[in-house]
């Protein structure tokens, strides 16, 4: 029984060493089941630097290169959004499980082809949907699967960010129209509300967006409202609005959630306002660093707060989940490649509804994504 429970020795590939593949890899380099550590960044020098930090055993420019390597057994794929297809494609083709940024893909046919590869090798891959992993809403996830809110028939959230995120995302992008709240933020409380209402199929999507700040800028959107009607009749509103002025104290986001059921309800309050402080010390952005604040909610980095030199919450408790889940083959909550597809689904939906100013059927499909 012993060597059943024995870890295995993982050979871990990470392509693309920017802020998160840092953060995923230091905390794999302290993981007692990861034995080799790889780097794939295009950028020569940030990939040696980051090399060096992890004290990874190779680095190299090709994630070609790197996925060859036999020393590899697992790999995390954490490039910029619009380059996540071809290193999934590459690792699949090896069979490696994955660990891969969302979204699978910037589009829905891409995501389809992505998912469809996943799902032929059988690989064992999930997307870092890393907001499952706060207490809260594992703690709200326990009560609505026993049923201590009888069946739900409404949810409501709300999420507001900091335009920082936003003017970021759309700074490194030639192609504003691939790019959304919805798609880019708004699917962390989407995932965590279609999770929690694991069961329910949404049949409809309806939606209406604003663009008078990021519009006339960066021909971005500032905020969507949407309703997703399930199939049982239940209804989850959502809104989400990230052109918040840069001196709104959130780091990153603050998100409020109502679940209704007919034997109970829940709220859960994730805006951070119960930790905050005002100093005359500039205080760095989450994603920005270089743009400070002297207020801060100081929880409201989503990956969690660097304390004592390390990164804790959501994202170390993700990855390291994670790499339990390779050495000891332990059932965890993260999110698959098939909720990810459809998380992406649903968001691309909304913003369709959004253009067309009418319902839309669901599922959507990639012809109707470009309609």
């Amino acid at each position: 029984m012993a060597s059943d429970r024995a870890p295995r020795n993982i050979g871990l590939a990470i392509v693309g060493a920017g802020r998160i593949g840092l953060i995923r890899g230091e905390i794999a380099a302290r993981h007692p089941s990861v034995g080799w550590i790889g780097i794939a960044e295009t950028r020569a020098d940030r990939g040696k630097q980051v090399a060096e930090r992890l004290g990874a055993d190779f680095v190299t420019t090709d994630f070609h290169e790197l996925l060859r390597r036999p020393e590899a057994t697992a790999a995390v794929i954490a490039t910029d959004e619009h380059l996540h297809v071809e290193p999934i494609l590459a690792a699949v083709e090896r069979g490696l499980p994955l660990m891969i940024e969302k979204p699978l893909a910037t589009e829905l046919a891409e995501s389809a082809r992505v998912l469809a590869a996943i799902q032929r090798s059988g690989v064992d891959a999930v997307v870092g949907y890393t907001q499952r992993f706060r207490r809260r809403f594992l703690v709200a996830k326990e009560k609505v699967r026993t049923g201590q809110l009888g069946d739900v028939t409404l949810v409501t959230s709300r999420a507001f960010m900091n335009r920082l995120v936003a003017l970021d995302n759309y700074r490194r992008t030639d192609r504003p129209e691939t790019i959304s709240p919805m798609v880019i933020s708004g699917t962390h409380a989407l995932d965590v509300v279609m999770w929690l209402m694991e069961g329910k199929t949404p049949v409809e999507a309806y939606a209406r967006s604003i663009d008078r700040v990021l519009g006339p800028s960066h021909r971005g959107i500032d905020a969507t409202a949407a309703l997703i009607t399930m199939s049982d009749g239940a209804l989850y509103h959502l809104n989400i609005s990230w052109a918040l002025p840069v001196e709104w104290p959130g780091s990153v986001y603050s998100l409020e959630i109502g679940i209704v059921g007919t034997e109970g309800v829940l709220t859960i309050d994730d805006t951070h306002r119960d930790v905050v402080m005002a100093t005359a010390v500039p205080q760095p952005a989450g994603y920005t660093p270089e743009t400070t604040r002297n207020v801060d909610f100081l929880e409201s980095y989503p990956p969690g707060n660097i304390a004592l030199g390390e990164l804790w919450g959501p994202m170390r408790e993700e990855t390291s989940s994670w790499l339990s889940r390779l050495a000891l083959g332990h059932p965890t909550p993260h999110a698959t490649a098939a909720e990810a597809h459809n998380r992406l689904m649903l968001t691309k939906a909304l913003d369709l509804s959004a253009r067309r100013r009418q319902p839309v059927a669901l599922p959507i499909t990639p012809e109707d994504e470009h309609a």
